[in-house]
Formats: C-alpha cells, structure tokens, sequence
C-alpha cells in the first residue's frame, strides 16, 4: 500500500455504518471512516487522520449515491452535527442501529444467539424533542471565511456588539452556527428562537465572556409539551436584570402567544452550563405539564425529562412488559431520576424505591407522585454506590426487591454497585441504557456469575442521530 498523507483523496465505496454517525470503507485493507457518507455510495473522501489501524476521511465529492440516500430536510446539514443521519433513509437508520446494538452485545458482552426484538421506531422523526438547548456567543461560526466585503457588511449589521444564537458545531465550543431554524423541536421554538435574537440585538444585551468573565447572555432553553401544549422559555443569564427580563417576557409572550411560562435561571460561574444558582420566573408557574400514560408530570426549568415524549411512553411501555410486574412485588428503581419510571409502574406493583444523588430531581419525584396520588413511590437521596454499601440502613424498613430497574447515565454502573446488585440478588433486572457498550459491559458482568441475558429491545428515541436506547431482561440463574 502506498503511504498515505492527511489531505489525500482517495475512491471508496461505502460498506457499512459505524457507530457515532460515521460510515466504513476500506482501502487496500485498511478501515477507513468516512464523515457524511451512507452505506452504498461510491464516494471520493479527503483523509483527515492517519492512524495505525485506521484512518478517517470526510466526503468531498458523491460519484454514485446510495439507493438508501435521501435528501436532508434540514439546510444546516453537514455542518450543525446534530442529525448525522438525515441523509439516510428513516427505514434504513433504524436497521443500522438494530445491528449495531447486536454487534455490541457480540464483541463486547461476549454475547452470542441474543433474542433480540424488533427495534420500535419513531412515528415522528421531525419535531419530537421536548427541549433543545441553544447557546450564545460573540463569534458565528462559518464553515467558509468570509471575503472582505462580507466582513464589512458583518460589521455593520451587528455594529458593536455581535450576538449570535444557535448550536456549537462540533469540536467548536468558542463559536455557535447562527440558526433561524432547527427540525427537531417545533415551528414555535423557531419563532422563539428568532425572537430573542432580535431582542438582544435591538436591547445591545452583550454575550457572555469566559475569558473576561462578563456579559449577560448564555443559554436559551426551550422546553415543549408534546401532549398539552406548554411551552417554556428560559433565558441563562450571567447577571440578574430584572428590567429587561419584564420586557423581555412581555414582549415574547406578545409575538410569541404560546409560550406559557418564562424563567430567568442566573449563572454567575465560569462554567459554561444552561443551570444556575438562582431561577426566577417572569411569566406562568415556572414549569410545564407532560403527561407520560395516564400520569401528569411537572418539568421545571431544571428538571430531567425524556426529550421525546411518544418514544418516551413506548420505551416505558417495554420496561413493564419485561417486569411482568406481579401485585406484591417490590421493586428497586436505581438512578431513579424524576421519578417518570417509578410512577409508570406504580399501579401494577407493591412499593417502588428510588435512588438518586440529584437533590433537584428527588423534590421533582416526589412533587410529582404527590399529584398523581401515588402513595407507594418512596425516593431516596444519595449516591447509589454508598446507598447500596456502607449507608444502606435504609434496607432494613423495605422488603427484598423482586425486581430491579436500572436506568443509569451514559457511562455506566460503578463496580461496587454492580457488586451489590448480585449480593441483593432479585429474581429480575430491566436495565435501560442509553449506550449499549456500557450497557453490554454491566450485563457481562451481571450474567458472569448470577444472571441469564433473556431479551434485548432497541426504543429509536432520537431519529437522525447515532444514539439510540436499549432495555435488556436479566434473570436469575
């Protein structure tokens, strides 16, 4: 093979897609992963990185599309990162990540003979999310530099004091892409979006700064009510200013009539996160009501929530069939969030008790058991592993779990709970993951000594992207 250099083009054809949104060639015999490309193409790819087993490449020219290419919707695509796979074909994403997750449970568990569902997709792969996150900043991201003249026109637009609101682009945390639209929420978080730009510009409301550690815009969090309708708008600030937050909510809620509520959450750290140390509300109640089954839950500006609220009470839906959840069972809910999983069950067991180390998540659970009426939902504060070890007194006024469920974040359970978990020993365990290599990790570990793997179902959650959500039954050997 002759030696290859970064900036060289080469001729592949596409095989197969990778995880994280990239596609495999190869060429004479080396993997290569091609950004933007989808499995059938023929492609003509720039190498970007040369490794010893591999290389990466990014697309720079189609010489034959794929019978799975379609026509992204979206005009930001290639460039924003977000949807990775809004080129490809809804059908055929949902294959791609059917197959990858069993690839993962193969290589990584050391699984073989899975039993392995049909993966449940999305009816709406446009406008699902029920929050997005945007960000400010004082630099736009161009994926081109600009000619001069366009400089100068820049200039002059924004005069002074540059605003810009949008997503960062990938590996780019110092500029954002300058957005009016996105098709993941809905056609009023665009209209809210759009506004706030413009009101920061008209007001010379300044960004915020890390390295000067000033300014006042940072985030705009929008979160959407799929089944009633509520719509909230939070403005992260860097300062309190309630004269322009008034104005602001009046003159949003005046173009805007469907946001409900308005909060103003302050961050005066210099990390650079969309939660603060103080919330005010401006307009409403400060949350938004979802309703998840027949259950009513309350999301406040800081509150974790499933973005996708359909796939949300579907992958709810499996965490119960695989529970086959019995009148007299108590069940042990860990990483219990919110509460959202606890309180779907709730009617078909004895007891549930959470765990979680998020104090603002556990007054949310308990706010919302109390508005569904739930008596038998009883949520614990405090960090798993020591809940599970050293301070587990708690144990002593449950009974034993006939079940667990365990939803943890991407990275996994620590050791010592997965430990605990096989000292606790329950008849059942349905573990639900938003990264199967982790998850194919636990599972090992779990089935090494105590348990059987007995079923695998896939919730495509978040059409377009890589990322998809898996629910796994574990029983007891």
């Amino acid at each position: 093979m002759n030696e290859l250099k970064r900036g060289d083009e080469l001729k592949l054809e596409i095989l197969d897609a990778a995880f994280e949104g990239t596609s495999v060639a190869r060429y004479e015999g080396m993997v290569v992963f091609v950004e933007n490309a989808v499995p059938g193409d023929i492609v003509i790819a720039k190498l970007k990185k040369i490794k010893k087993n591999y290389c990466e490449a990014k697309v720079v020219k189609i010489e034959h599309p794929s019978k799975l290419r379609v026509e992204p919707r979206c005009k930001y695509y290639g460039i924003c990162g977000g949807c990775k796979w809004q080129n490809v074909d809804y059908k055929a994403q949902i294959s791609f990540k059917q197959q990858q997750v069993k690839d993962i449970f193969e290589r990584i568990g050391g699984f073989s003979n899975l039993n392995i569902m049909p993966i449940i997709s999305a009816d709406d792969i446009f406008y699902y999310r029920g929050k997005m996150e945007y960000s400010f900043a004082g630099q736009k991201w161009l994926e081109t530099p600009p000619l001069k003249d366009e400089i100068d026109a820049a200039a002059e637009d924004v005069k002074e004091n540059p605003v810009f609101l949008g997503l960062h682009v990938p590996q780019r945390y110092d500029k954002v892409l300058d957005l009016d639209e996105c098709h993941l929420q809905s056609p009023v978080s665009n209209k809210i979006l759009n506004f706030t730009r413009t009101f920061a510009h008209r007001n010379n409301l300044p960004v915020y700064s890390t390295e000067r550690n000033s300014g006042y815009l940072r985030f705009l969090v929008i979160r959407e009510s799929k089944r009633t309708g509520e719509t909230m708008a939070n403005l992260v600030t860097f300062e309190d200013k309630p004269d322009i937050m008034k104005q602001y909510a009046a003159e949003l809620k005046e173009n805007v009539a469907q946001v409900t509520t308005i909060v103003n959450t302050i961050n005066t750290k210099k990390a650079q996160i969309a939660f603060g140390e103080t919330e005010k509300i401006y307009l409403g109640s400060g949350c938004i009501k979802e309703v998840l089954g027949r259950h009513k839950f309350s999301v406040s500006a800081s509150s974790f929530f499933q973005t996708n609220t359909a796939q949300a009470e579907k992958l709810y839906g499996v965490v119960r069939e695989f529970g086959e959840f019995q009148s007299g069972d108590v069940v042990f809910d860990l990483y219990s969030g919110t509460g959202s999983i606890a309180i779907f069950i709730s009617d078909a067991v004895k007891e549930v008790v959470g765990i979680e180390s998020v104090e603002s998540a556990i007054r949310d659970a308990e706010k919302n058991a109390e508005e569904n009426g739930i008596s038998n939902c009883r949520f614990l504060l405090g960090d798993l592993k020591d809940r599970l070890t050293v301070d587990r007194e708690w144990m002593s006024s449950h009974e034993k779990p006939d079940a667990m469920i365990i939803d943890p974040p991407r990275n996994g359970m620590h050791p010592k709970v997965v430990d605990e978990i096989m000292n606790i020993a329950p008849k059942k365990i349905v573990y639900v993951s938003c990264n199967p290599a982790t998850q194919a990790r636990d599972v090992k570990l779990l089935c090494a000594e105590k348990y059987e793997l007995k079923k695998n179902q896939s919730v495509d959650m978040f059409p377009h992207t890589y990322h998809i959500e898996n629910v796994t039954l574990l029983h007891l050997k």
